[in-house]
């Protein structure tokens, strides 16, 4: 959430921002509002004030035997004006926090403008897509060959956009989450992290997530009702939700491996063959809580460590900054990781690194305490993947994938692989 001071002092740099990535902002109306809330605050205290002084003069009045009903009548009916006004003062604050909670986050001045993923801007590209002396196939062709890629099966459990992983391709999955795991808790600092894979509307809200995109999740309608997680962001960084972290603890840095759920609302027809886009995935996740002054530094290490995975992989990739109108809701700069794949002929994105700044906190009241003020204020939060498991599994199959349709097992995943070579089709 932005700082609402801003819509109160500077509502012209609002609207600018705003503009960036063509957000509709009512600004009238929500001056409107802020008009008739400093009215209605204004009306509160001078009922409160009132009351108060009434009420002392009920007791002067008893004092000197005074009659005190009249006084009773006006103190009662000042109580029911006041309880009038807070009910709309309240009400006034509802509306405006609904506007607020969905107005996206500032983006930051490094960020391009543009409508869509082909306005994004190529930063660098690491390794060269591998040249084949054979058609390469994709991932769902090669999954069919070995046998261990059903989604049939998926379908028959579940629905469509499930798939079961069977024997070496599962273990393939299983030791490319592990390599993940490993490398970022043993060579980035992170704590692992194991999180609730269901979420109340609270942690949702705190990460963005509600009420805007709603229609993205599945929802468990329990009483409260519950939400399976989009991705292990919004748990982890719920962690600091309603807390003021020790600054001598900062940063904090948390990597977690869970199930992902997703319902693709609106994503009709789009990716519908494979394991692209799934309404189950598993993704192992980074999260950093930061002191402001480190957030754009920490975008970089973070971003760079979900980039080591690739690299250790050896797979090809790219590294873009999304422009205005990809930049997703919550964040004010991200970087995607795009691995090639052969089989689609294509890069396409295995992660997003984002900076929230402090926007996912001020939702959260997420704070540490700053030792040259002692006062609390607003941490800044990150998040990324370190990767997406499943688009791991689809780049390492396309990338080392052989003519007789058997699998070589990268070098960095032999050791949790039992040190095997390769796997073969199941003719």
């Amino acid at each position: 959430m932005l700082d609402p001071r801003l819509f109160r002092t500077d509502i012209e740099l609002v609207k600018h921002q705003l503009q960036r990535r063509a957000f509709e902002f009512d600004a009238a109306s929500y001056e409107q509002l802020e008009t008739r809330r400093k009215d209605i605050q204004v009306k509160t205290q001078e009922l409160q004030n009132e009351r108060n002084t009434r009420s002392k003069s009920i007791g002067q009045a008893k004092a000197k035997g005074e009659d005190i009903q009249p006084l009773l009548d006006q103190v009662a009916h000042l109580g029911d004006e006041l309880k009038a006004a807070e009910a709309e003062l309240s009400e006034i604050q509802n509306q405006m926090n609904a506007i607020l909670e969905g107005i996206p986050n500032f983006l930051d001045e490094a960020v391009p403008a543009g409508k869509t993923d082909e306005d994004n801007v190529e930063l660098m590209t690491w390794g060269a897509p591998r040249e084949f002396d054979f058609e390469p196939k994709d991932h769902v062709d090669l999954g069919e060959g070995i046998k261990g890629m059903d989604f049939e099966l998926g379908a028959k459990i579940a629905s469509a956009r499930f798939v079961v992983l069977k024997g070496e391709l599962a273990s393939l999955q299983r030791a490319i989450v592990q390599l993940m795991l490993n490398t970022h808790i043993n060579e980035h600092g992170y704590d692992e992290t194991y999180v609730p894979f269901l979420a109340n509307a609270d942690s949702l809200r705190g990460t963005g997530q509600l009420p805007k995109f709603e229609e993205d999740l599945f929802k468990v309608n329990n009483d409260p009702a519950f939400y399976l997680i989009p991705t292990a962001e919004v748990p982890v960084t719920n962690i600091v939700r309603d807390v003021i972290v020790d600054a001598k603890q900062m940063p904090l840095k948390f990597v977690c491996h869970t199930p992902c759920f997703r319902s693709e609302a609106g994503a009709y027809g789009s990716d519908v063959r494979g394991m692209i886009r799934q309404h189950q995935f598993e993704k192992v996740e980074l999260v950093q809580i930061v002191k402001p002054e480190d957030s754009a530094q920490a975008h970089e290490e973070l971003t760079q460590h979900a980039e080591n995975i690739l690299q250790k992989l050896n797979l090809p990739y790219r590294k873009v900054l999304l422009c205005a109108g990809d930049t997703g809701f919550s964040s004010s700069k991200t970087y995607d990781l795009e691995v090639w794949l052969p089989g689609q002929g294509k890069y396409r994105e295995i992660s997003s690194c984002s900076n929230f700044r402090d926007f996912q906190a001020r939702r959260m009241q997420a704070r540490w305490r700053n030792p040259e003020t002692g006062k609390p204020e607003l941490v800044h939060t990150l998040n990324g993947s370190g990767l997406a498991a499943g688009r791991t599994l689809i780049a390492v199959l396309e990338n080392y994938q052989n003519a007789d349709g058997s699998i070589t097992i990268p070098d960095a995943l032999k050791p949790y692989m039992g040190g095997k070579e390769s796997i073969l089709p199941n003719s």
